[in-house]
């Protein structure tokens, strides 16, 4: 996973998004983490298995 300083993710969104969207990215403000950025796929496969944990019901894995 790649850190971006947030004032470097600003300066560099395009990089920003194109870095996330291989791998998860980690903003730092001030040297301490404070997001992560991700793609959209990566973020849904996630939600999915949030929502598999959270709800009993549901079967299956990923």
């Amino acid at each position: 996973m790649k850190n971006f300083s947030a004032r470097d993710a600003k300066n560099q969104f395009g990089l920003l998004i194109d870095t996330a969207r291989v791998d998860p990215v980690v903003i730092e403000k001030h040297g301490r983490p404070v997001v992560v950025v991700c793609s959209v796929e990566e973020f849904d496969r996630l939600r999915r298995i949030a929502s598999k944990h959270s709800d009993p019901t549901k079967k299956g894995s990923e």
